[in-house]
């Protein structure tokens, strides 16, 4: 480490004498050896190994000579105060990408986002993003917000707001640039896939009470399906009314779609473990860089899950922090309890997961007051699993692999509508058209009705605010082929429990028996057959 410093300082102090040179062989203020002459000699490195107290006090001494230089001889400092700020950013953003200087207007910002109710333009960002990263994805709009009435679409990448790129600016930052007064106007760029171009939207801000969950009952397959978005006082509630209806009556599985969750209140967390695991079971622990202890969580409450219903949760790469928390502790509390035979509780559920591996983000972050009216958000802990093992940078497999298949661009589909179908075909024949059962008047009535069908289809597609939230949902869900999957994964697992119970004795077997029969996720060796 101290070569690598002493090399960077020496390129350093070559390039500074040459600019030397250069200004004194246009200017001719002094001659190129008064220059060097005048050149301190950089001390060589000690190479013992200093403390991170000396190194600060090292180099907060230079960083406050640099400043008081800067304001004697620069030509024209401007914006000082904003140049400081990013070099405070710059040092925390080298010790992880999740620590941050939040400077008076991100803090005021963040402040006001708690209270639950902001001008905004309701998206769901992605808060997993590097400040390197040159964009923001929309993860997701809340029905009816205001970008979702100005076109956002999910998975759009923002570039630009109002003309400022995002490049090397922080998600809070970002975030802060958002959020406004109500009524006033803010400017997004962004990025679509399958369009050339970038699309300007230009969204009026208001007042957005984003739904933090939202459940659906699936009458044709017994089941119940609750999706969090952010862990809150809100996604609690709505979980345990879902529990608490269902218990009256037995039904085949429920779904948590924890998908593009990227985190929350751990209080939250804890509170709906409860509602699942023995009273005082422990869901996380935090450890300091020493490994000590810091924190143990367990939870308040006895459950009230009813534990002979598989529950199986949808997780993907933007499942995140205190959502993997959630489904790491579920999963690894249905482990245990598959393998404790001996005094077995009444409510133990079996838990599996389904999707995509999770984005691995098990560290702690505090946000600390400090002076400026600033602040900064700060790594102080990792987050340890009831086993002991950590999500950091590692995520959570899934049980069963699925990976998100997204539907088709509207040209493809315009493409099949009307291309590679015999009706397609000019003059092609229709049996029910031709038959000679129907009248011509019955013909005639037909067309009528499927042209009405078509202008009621074009005024809902056209204005989507005719459709509430729950609509929207329902749809999306009926092309999402990782809900569609999970709704077979428990339709085989209640059929192999009725016929076969002894092939899922505990969730490693079931996990085993349903891996084997569904071959979601299993490596298929094929062989070619040679023939005559």
């Amino acid at each position: 480490m101290t070569k690598k410093i002493s090399i960077s300082l020496i390129a350093i102090t070559k390039i500074t004498v040459l600019s030397l040179l250069v200004f004194t062989k246009t200017y001719a203020i002094d001659s190129p050896k008064s220059v060097i002459n005048n050149i301190t000699k950089p001390t060589e490195p000690k190479l013992e190994t200093k403390s991170f107290d000396d190194i600060i006090f090292d180099w907060s001494g230079t960083f406050a000579e640099v400043l008081r230089i800067a304001g004697e001889k620069h030509y024209s400092v401007r914006k000082p105060e904003k140049s400081i700020t990013k070099s405070i950013d710059a040092f925390l953003n080298t010790l992880d990408p999740h620590s941050s200087f939040l400077d008076p207007k991100t803090y005021k910002s963040i402040l006001e986002t708690t209270s639950g109710q902001f001008f905004g333009i309701g998206i769901v960002i992605d808060n997993t993003r590097s400040p390197k990263d040159k964009f923001l994805t929309a993860i997701s709009t809340v029905p009816n917000g205001p970008a979702e009435k100005a076109g956002v679409q999910a998975f759009d990448k923002i570039i630009e707001i109002d003309d400022k790129k995002l490049d090397g600016m922080t998600t809070e930052e970002a975030t802060a640039k958002l959020r406004g007064p109500k009524n006033t106007k803010v400017k997004l760029k962004v990025l679509r896939e399958n369009k050339k171009e970038p699309m300007t939207f230009e969204i009026t801000r208001n007042v957005v009470k984003a739904k933090t969950s939202f459940a659906f009952y699936i009458k044709d397959y017994d089941v119940y399906y609750v999706c969090l978005t952010t862990f809150s006082s809100n996604a609690l509630k709505q979980i345990k009314d879902i529990l608490e209806k269902s218990s009256k009556k037995p039904y085949k599985g429920l779904i948590i779609d924890l998908r593009n969750n990227s985190g929350g209140l751990l209080s939250s967390v804890i509170d709906i473990c409860g509602l699942f695991t023995e009273k005082n079971s422990l869901v996380v622990t935090t450890k300091d860089k020493h490994g000590a202890k810091k924190e143990e969580y367990r939870t308040t409450q006895a459950p009230i899950a009813n534990g002979n219903i598989p529950i199986f949760i949808l997780t993907n790469n933007y499942t995140a922090s205190a959502s993997e928390i959630l489904a790491g502790c579920l999963k690894i509390y249905s482990q245990n309890a598959s393998k404790n035979t001996d005094n077995k509780p009444k409510n133990k559920p079996i838990v599996f997961t389904v999707g995509t591996k999770t984005f691995g983000k098990g560290s702690v972050q505090e946000i600390i007051p400090i002076s400026n009216n600033s602040a900064i958000k700060l790594t102080t802990c990792l987050y340890f699993l009831p086993d002991d093992t950590t999500i950091q940078g590692k995520g959570i497999e899934p049980d069963f692999l699925v990976e998100k298949l997204f539907p088709a661009p509207e040209k493809i589909t315009w493409f099949l509508d009307h291309y590679g179908r015999e009706k397609s075909l000019k003059h092609s024949i229709d049996p029910l058209r031709a038959s000679a059962n129907k009248t011509v008047q019955e013909i005639k009535n037909e067309k009528q009705e499927s042209q009405k069908d078509k202008a009621s289809s074009k005024i809902i597609t056209k204005n989507n605010t005719q459709k509430n939230w729950a609509d929207k949902m329902k749809e999306i869900l009926l092309q999402d082929n990782q809900f569609l999957e999970t709704l077979k994964l428990i339709n085989i697992f209640n059929l192999t429990k009725d016929k076969y119970p002894e092939k899922i004795i505990d969730r490693e077997s079931a996990v085993k028996f349903i891996r084997e029969t569904s071959a979601l996720d299993n490596k298929i060796s094929m062989n070619e057959v040679i023939t005559e």
